[in-house]
């Protein structure tokens, strides 16, 4: 059972019964922990003899790659060794390294959060030597930059008001996590595109966070701030995490109330005015927002009983009517003075001065004839006619009045021509709704009466009202919109929000939003607000860019229709492993190749792009003479091969990639197999000796096995069959009672031995494998005495070869050497001589012609035996024999 441990030191002892510091890995605490594995425990205590608990301890990174070094046991304890927990460590029981296995360390959750600033110890068991001591030692897990900080939110608002003052601080409760310890896991903190508005003042250790107000801010400027919140660790390669932080400021009552300049200050009306007459409108701004900015018009006290009784003032719209209708022959000024009031400011004033036309005292009115739509007296035009005519004018009253004439007043875009008497009211140019949506035209009556020298001017207006046509188009605030997502996103993510305008108004102005037909069912836009979203996560591998066409339409008949782009460039994360060509390499090489000779391809590939998608390989669990070209992607041999050693190597391939935060591996199996060349020729082990010799007894039958050779060849296939050749011409061959297989090399008799064949053969056989293109081959000679005696037959000096040394090529033309009569033989020649002296000493009286018959007849005799025991040689001074 592991346990992992969490101490500030190791002061405490670190033997199976000290668990006060000891914490079993998992959930639970010391009290329910299993007991069946305490049990085991106490059991294996009682089998042992001791337990050691000592200085020795082990440190290793997390995240480590399977194989990776931790430290060797044989540096504190004799072998053998035998580790008893193999979790996260596996042991080499020869040389006691301690190596990771393929189940990866994390720190993060094998040390709970707490224990985030002290040491992560995993206690592991052995036993040493060989008296089985069981040990127990701690493996300090060190922390590694594999964390990177993370807001809980991606957006963090807050809310300051713009009279805050300056050096003002707001507290952020939203802050980074980070899980790494020590300082991979310290944040920093640091503002991004604050403009100088803003700035950052972090205290106690990164626990608070709070945003100052560095310059004076003004909602009527700028009501939001977007700025980035950014967070750092502080290991050695740092990784970061950014939220967004947005600013709204609120509003406060700080603007009064200004008299725009449209409001007018002159205004002149009839003395025979009806009530409810509207005289005139005054219009005052604030900038400020809500109840902030609401305005209460009101008139000045200072004004006069008598304005105050004909006129009132709307104090909600400015409106300025008549309250009475009017009846006076004299003209008259009224000063209205007209107040704007907000809370907590002064009012603004402006001063309207309104005159009273005298009645006139004859009536000279204007006949209107509308040609074109109205309604109560007001035209209604469609904007973008050309110059039409609206209404034809006529002038009626007392034929007194002579030289009367109509007039437009102002500049506007209106003309009024004369025709037979009557007046012509036309435009003078297309109208255009989205700049003016209603005119008011002026006409002016000059007249002059026989009766009064007075001139009478009088006005009268008429209103015209611009109907809007869907003249204008939706205007996209962009023409193309960009922006980057990562990939494997959550499914309905909104990634941007398009945003059309139309200066039409009405349906015309209405916009709604709709993607191009071809566009990738898993993009969505809302119609109404124009937010795309995205329904599936994104694979950059399937697809790295998105292009999608956004139309907007009004609702105008016929509907116009605008477009913009977007481009969605979705950037990569480390998900995909590398991936082998094949999921086993079998690669075929010749022995004896130079080192580093290519052995094959093993191509890796990683569908993830730059470091993400960048592999590395190399040989795991295999001491075998091979390595990795990483940049070539390619196997070579280290040293020289020898098939005879080892004819296969069976090695693993680690392909890992260079994620940033998690890389990902995979391996794939090697077979190589090392063909065999011909570069062993055959060895001989019997005869072990040419100087060995074997009798054969004369009565030995035709076709019987005499002896037999053996020979081996350590090279395989052809290269490794043998066949056996007596190298002879081919007459001695042929009168040679001894042949030898081809394949067995079993040495037989070919006919009944003879009393010529009495006597020592010497057979020189060479021995050749199969190779090619020039086989190899050994040589060695068969020494055999064909005698009746059953003595050990013995050469004190083996024979010597000198005939051609060309034994592959011609072999059956090379010559035998020179086989010389042994000694036992000459002997027996002696003593048949000497017994014939003595044979004819006795039979000296006898007969001396007898006796001398008898001499010549032995003597003939015994040359016949010499010469049979000999095999007949060619070319005798060209061999010898060394003894």
């Amino acid at each position: 059972m592991n346990y992992a441990v969490s101490c500030t030191g190791l002061g405490c002892c670190l033997c199976p019964w000290c668990f006060t510091c000891v914490r079993p890995m998992g959930h639970g605490t010391p009290h329910n922990m299993n007991w069946t594995g305490l049990l085991q425990n106490l059991l294996l205590l009682v089998h042992l003899r001791q337990i050691i608990c000592g200085p020795v301890r082990f440190s290793v990174p997390e995240e480590q790659e399977p194989g990776t070094l931790a430290g060797s046991l044989s540096e504190h304890f004799l072998p053998p060794y035998q580790l008893l927990t193999q979790d996260y460590l596996w042991l080499d029981r020869s040389t006691g390294n301690l190596y990771t296995t393929e189940l990866k360390i994390d720190r993060e959750i094998l040390c709970p959060e707490e224990t985030k600033a002290e040491e992560c110890i995993i206690l592991h068991y052995a036993i040493v030597s060989s008296s089985g001591e069981l040990i127990q030692f701690p493996v300090i897990i060190e922390d590694v930059n594999d964390n990177a900080p993370h807001f809980e939110n991606n957006e963090i608002h807050l809310r300051i008001s713009e009279d805050v003052v300056v050096g003002t601080s707001f507290l952020i409760d939203d802050q980074a996590l980070d899980s790494d310890a020590g300082p991979n896991g310290e944040v920093h903190y640091h503002l991004e595109d604050s403009g100088g508005v803003f700035s950052l003042k972090v205290e106690d250790e990164g626990l608070v966070i709070m945003l100052v107000v560095q310059a004076a801010l003004d909602r009527e400027t700028q009501d939001q701030y977007r700025m980035a919140l950014v967070a750092t660790d502080c290991g050695t390669e740092h990784l970061s995490a950014t939220a967004t932080l947005k600013v709204t400021v609120t509003d406060v009552n700080d603007n009064c109330p200004n008299f725009s300049s449209d409001s007018p200050r002159n205004v002149t009306i009839p003395g025979d005015a009806q009530k409810n007459m509207f005289v005139a409108q005054v219009t005052a701004t604030d900038s400020d927002l809500g109840l902030n900015a609401a305005i209460t018009y009101s008139l000045s006290p200072k004004v006069s009983e008598r304005a105050k009784k004909l006129f009132s003032l709307d104090s909600l719209t400015g409106y300025i009517r008549l309250t009475q209708d009017l009846r006076s022959d004299n003209s008259e000024e009224l000063v209205l003075k007209v107040l704007a009031s907000s809370h907590h400011c002064p009012p603004a004033d402006i001063q309207v001065t309104i005159s009273v036309l005298p009645k006139a005292n004859k009536e000279l009115t204007i006949k209107i004839k509308f040609i074109v739509d109205h309604h109560n007296q007001t035209l209604v035009l469609p904007e973008n006619q050309p110059p039409t005519g609206l209404a034809v004018l006529e002038l009626e009253g007392d034929s007194s009045f002579k030289g009367s004439s109509l007039a437009i007043e102002g500049e506007v875009p209106f003309t009024l021509n004369p025709q037979n008497g009557k007046y012509l009211l036309s435009t003078s140019k297309p109208l255009d709704y989205e700049m003016k949506r209603e005119h008011h035209i002026t006409v002016i009556v000059h007249g002059r009466s026989d009766e009064v020298s007075t001139i009478i001017p009088s006005r009268h207006t008429i209103r015209v009202l611009v109907a809007d046509v869907n003249d204008n188009s939706p205007r996209f605030l962009q023409s193309h919109y960009q922006l980057e997502v990562m990939e494997n996103n959550q499914p309905g993510m909104s990634l941007l929000q398009v945003s059309a305008s139309d200066a039409d108004s009405g349906h015309n102005g209405r916009v709604t939003y709709r993607l191009d037909k071809h566009a990738s069912t898993i993009f969505y836009i809302d119609r109404v607000s124009g937010q795309l979203s995205v329904s599936d996560s994104l694979d950059r591998e399937e697809q790295s860019e998105h292009k999608l066409i956004v139309f907007a339409r009004d609702g105008g008949s016929p509907p116009l229709e605008s477009a913009t782009t977007v481009s969605i460039c979705v950037l990569d994360q480390n998900d995909n492993a590398p991936v082998f060509k094949t999921p086993h390499f079998i690669f075929f090489i010749s022995e004896n190749v130079p080192p580093f000779t290519l052995v094959g391809s093993v191509g890796v590939t990683d569908s993830d792009e730059g470091e993400n998608g960048n592999t590395e390989l190399h040989v795991v669990n295999s001491s075998g003479p091979f390595v990795v070209d990483n940049p070539q992607g390619t196997l070579h041999t280290t040293t020289n091969l020898d098939r005879e050693t080892q004819d296969s190597y069976e090695l693993y391939l680690l392909a890992s990639d260079h994620g940033h935060t998690v890389n990902f591996t995979s391996t794939a199996r090697v077979t190589i197999f090392v063909e065999d060349i011909n570069d062993n020729q055959p060895k001989v082990i019997f005869p072990s000796s040419n100087s060995s010799c074997l009798t054969v007894s004369p009565t030995a039958t035709a076709g019987s096995m005499v002896t037999k050779i053996y020979a081996i060849d350590e090279d395989s296939g052809l290269n490794s069959e043998i066949t056996y050749t007596i190298v002879a011409p081919e007459s001695v061959k042929n009168s040679s009672p001894f042949q030898v297989d081809s394949r067995s090399g079993n040495i037989t008799l070919t006919q009944r031995l003879l009393q010529t064949h009495l006597g020592m053969h010497h057979l020189f056989i060479v021995v050749r494998d199969g190779g090619k293109p020039i086989p190899l081959f050994s040589t060695v000679w068969v020494n055999l005495l064909v005698n009746e005696s059953a003595e050990p037959c013995h050469l004190e000096r083996a024979p010597t070869w000198t005939g051609t040394t060309n034994l592959v090529q011609t072999p059956s033309r090379a010559l035998i050497c020179e086989i010389e009569t042994p000694r036992s033989a000459q002997l027996t020649l002696l003593a048949g001589m000497g017994l014939m002296l003595a044979s004819t000493c006795l039979f000296l009286v006898t007969s001396v012609l007898y006796i001398k018959q008898r001499r010549l007849s032995v003597r003939q005799k015994t040359r016949g035996q010499i010469d049979e025991n000999e095999i007949p040689l060619r070319g005798r001074d060209k061999y010898n024999s060394n003894d």
